[in-house]
Parts: structure tokens; C-alpha cells; sequence
């Protein structure tokens, strides 16, 4: 039989064991195990679960942020989000541009809809275009048309307050410039314009989401790429720019832009995602296709 002073001395390494892992961990439960099955370095988080790791060998990619900070929920795009372009001020397109899901202008009227050669549906709800897989729609159409558009550009706006509102996670990188980065999930705010000029890559998991708040104007050079690696998708990235978005030439772009200004996709350029302007959004032989719900 084993003495009791066996069981005592069982019974204190478990209580020290106990509260070493008790210490380890942060006050609201944050603190993860290595990154990902076991690599040899951990990924901690700080008291909101916003710190990124290290590769950690065969775990996940490099700072995959962690947690369930409000910051770090997808954007709600309300009705808006049933247009692939939306506009205030008007959309055009220099022929032949290829555009899957629905189109919309408000307040602004159908008169701003152009390079389309647009044949309106018998019922005046909406019109069709050879360049549009969908429907197109503008706020002089029969009902429900104007109110329908009317929240979707509320909701586009809504949108837009919401994403510039998140608590970044990382200011300032690259200092506006991003060009070669792998970018984890995160909201991502800079005080001046960002500038890609070589591409990215955003690297994470198909319920991750990015944020990324630019103060001024967004700008893609020509034939950049901007790639979804590891599981992650378009309906969860999120540009918000108050100012101008152009996408050059043959450029390959991810995400939902929500600008206060206008969006410029450039010749040959495509777009995965949604285009959302405050202002017009023009299209020059280009492709924008909604992103898989």
C-alpha cells in the first residue's frame, strides 16, 4: 500500500501544475497552444486576442490573429450587399467589360449608367446588359426598385462608418506601402494613402477577416496581384478608403471596396469581390465578379 505521504505529494504537483497553466494563460482566455499542430513556437494573444505568432514550423502561417474581438467580425453590408457594383454618381464601362452579379445607381438615375447598351426588362424594374450576368438597376425604375436602392446605398454607407470605426490591430505598416508582404487577418489602418506595388498575399482561414483603413487614396500598379492564400475569401476582406481607388492594368484584386470617393479598374484589370463608390465607379474591358457567399 502507498503511504499518504505519496498521495500528499501527488496531490501538490497537481495543484502546481494547475496553476502553472492557470499562469500561462491571459485574464480573458486568449493565450493559444503553438501555432497551429504543435510547431515549435507559440502564438500568443494579448488581452483582446490580437497578437499575431510565428510560423511555429508546420502550424499555421505566420500571425494569424486569434480571439473574438468585435474589430475582427466581418463588415455587414446590409442590402448593399446584394450588388456586386454599387454607385451614387454613376458606373461605366469601356466595352467589352464583364461584370457577374447585379449593378445599381442612387440617387443618381439610369442616365448615369453608361457603355452598357442596356435593354430595360418589360416590367421597368430593371435592365440587362450583354456585359452583365445580372441585373441592372437605377433609382428612376418602376418599384421597388428607387427604395430598394435607396437602403442599399444607406447600408453601403452604414458599411463604410463601420470599418473605418474597428480598433486597429497594426498601424502603419510598411508605411503605406505593402508591396511583396504576406498580410495576416487583422484590421490595418493608415494615416496617409496605401500604395501596392508588387503583390500580396493575405494568408488565413476562410472565417478569418482583414480590415484594412486608409486615409486617403488606394493605389495597385500595374499587373499586381492581390492573392488569397490558405483557405481565405473575398467576402471577408475589406477596403476602406476615404479616398480614390485605382486598380491598374491587368491587376488582380480581392475584397470589398468601400470608398468615399471613386473606384478606377483599369484595362484588363479583375476584381473578386465588391465595388462600392460614394461617388462613380468606372470600368475599362474589365472583369468584377461577386465573391462566393
Amino acid at each position: 500500500m502507498k503511504s499518504p505521504l505519496s498521495y500528499a505529494s501527488k496531490i501538490g504537483v497537481g495543484l502546481a501544475l494547475a496553476s502553472l497553466v492557470f499562469a500561462c494563460g491571459s485574464s480573458d482566455g486568449d493565450v493559444t497552444g503553438g501555432a497551429g499542430d504543435g510547431g515549435a513556437n507559440d502564438a500568443r494573444s494579448g488581452s483582446d486576442g490580437a497578437v499575431v505568432g510565428d510560423d511555429g514550423g508546420s502550424g499555421n502561417d505566420a500571425g494569424v490573429v486569434i480571439g473574438t474581438n468585435p474589430s475582427r467580425l466581418a463588415v455587414d453590408l446590409g442590402m448593399s450587399g446584394t450588388f456586386v457594383v454599387l454607385a451614387k454618381s454613376g458606373i461605366s464601362s469601356v466595352p467589352t467589360s464583364a461584370i457577374t452579379g447585379d449593378i445599381g445607381v442612387s440617387p443618381i438615375d439610369a442616365t448615369a449608367i453608361t457603355g452598357f447598351s442596356m435593354t430595360a426588362d418589360p416590367s421597368n424594374v430593371f435592365a440587362t446588359s450583354a456585359q452583365v450576368t445580372g441585373k441592372i438597376y437605377a433609382s428612376n425604375y418602376t418599384t421597388p426598385t428607387p427604395a430598394n436602392l435607396t437602403a442599399a446605398v444607406s447600408d453601403m454607407q452604414t458599411a463604410f462608418t463601420d470599418a473605418a470605426s474597428r480598433a486597429p490591430d497594426v498601424t502603419e505598416l510598411g508605411a503605406g506601402n505593402i508591396g511583396g508582404q504576406t498580410i495576416a487577418p487583422g484590421v490595418y489602418e493608415w494615416s496617409t494613402g496605401l500604395l501596392i506595388p508588387t503583390d500580396v498575399t493575405l494568408s488565413g482561414s476562410a472565417t478569418d477577416v482583414w480590415i484594412f483603413q486608409v486615409a486617403q487614396n488606394l493605389s495597385m500598379s500595374n499587373g499586381t496581384h492581390v492573392n488569397l492564400t490558405g483557405g481565405a475569401v473575398a467576402k471577408n476582406v475589406f477596403w476602406q478608403v476615404a479616398g480614390s481607388v485605382d486598380l491598374g492594368t491587368t491587376t488582380h484584386f480581392s475584397g470589398v471596396v468601400l470608398t468615399q470617393t471613386a473606384i478606377a479598374v483599369h484595362t484588363g484589370a479583375s476584381v473578386e469581390g465588391r465595388l462600392m463608390a460614394q461617388t462613380a465607379v468606372s470600368l475599362d474591358s474589365s472583369t468584377v465578379v461577386q465573391p462566393a457567399p
